[in-house]
């Protein structure tokens, strides 16, 4: 936050449900301040039922952008007024940013998730399997299928999937208990499962050696998926950086300026102590 609030400084925030998780505020507000940026970001608890008044809210007071979250990615886009066209194939939106009198939609979690899974591997033809059919599910699909890798949509809803897969050109859907038998280099979970919790979407199992285990979820850090990964001999990835590299884009969609992502790493690690 600016050291003051005044009739100048900018207001971002994020609408999600529930809130009390959410490590954003932090980062954004450290990477305005270490930028110069006179703005500041705020975490709004928004019910599904209240998106349509939430988002009316953000075009009365002008807010200059804000992030969506769970459970309102997709929701969102039928109350902006323009999607751009990589959200648009996506079928998500997790940001919106005012563009003079216009809320204009587009989608980092994308590259958020390549950035993140790039850490660790190519990811030109390899195999992944993601879990989930939500919006963060179609983002990450979305950016696997970009890179060139070859995409199984697993999901508790196996029609949710199925329609995913054939929207965005994933090779086949199917039920999460599945895995078991899919060889895959890459697994991601997109699913709130292990979100401040002990549980794990799928069994240890099914995870395969050498492979690259990814979990959206960052709180914990370290899911029961990932422990479960790293005991296999899998290579487990927090969801740490997928939320980092997507807040960087976003901070940059507004703010024309490089984001500092050491900062965004400081700020995530201290919101969490």
């Amino acid at each position: 936050m600016p050291e003051a609030i005044t009739a100048a400084t900018r207001l971002c925030g994020i609408v999600l449900h529930p809130a009390g998780h959410t490590r954003s505020p932090a980062m954004h507000n450290a990477a305005f301040a270490a930028a110069g940026i006179d703005a500041a970001y705020i975490a709004f608890d928004i019910p599904p039922d209240d998106l349509p008044d939430a988002i009316a809210g953000v075009r009365t007071l002008g807010l200059a952008q804000i992030a969506v979250s769970i459970p309102h990615k997709e929701a969102v886009m039928k109350l902006i007024d323009d999607v751009d066209e990589e959200a648009r194939r996506i079928g998500a939106v997790n940001t919106v940013t005012r563009r003079e009198d216009k809320l204009v939609g587009s989608n980092t979690d994308w590259i958020g998730s390549n950035r993140a899974l790039e850490r660790e591997t190519e990811l030109a033809g390899k195999r992944a399997v993601v879990l989930g059919a939500g919006g963060a599910a179609r983002a990450v699909v979305f950016g696997l299928i970009e890179k060139g890798a070859e995409v199984h949509v697993l999901n508790r809803t196996v029609d949710r999937a199925e329609r995913l897969a054939q929207q965005l050109g994933a090779k086949a859907a199917g039920p999460i208990d599945e895995l078991a038998d899919l060889d895959h280099d890459i697994l991601v979970n997109t699913t709130s499962v292990g979100l401040r919790s002990d549980e794990s979407p799928v069994p240890a199992t099914a995870l395969r050696e050498g492979s690259v285990v990814m979990d959206a979820v960052y709180d914990p850090e370290t899911t029961r998926l990932l422990r479960d990964a790293a005991d296999r001999g899998a290579r487990p990835l927090g969801g740490k950086w997928m939320l980092i590299y997507q807040a960087a884009a976003q901070f940059e969609t507004w703010t024309g300026v490089d984001a500092p992502i050491e900062v965004l790493e400081h700020a995530f690690d201290a919101a969490g102590r």
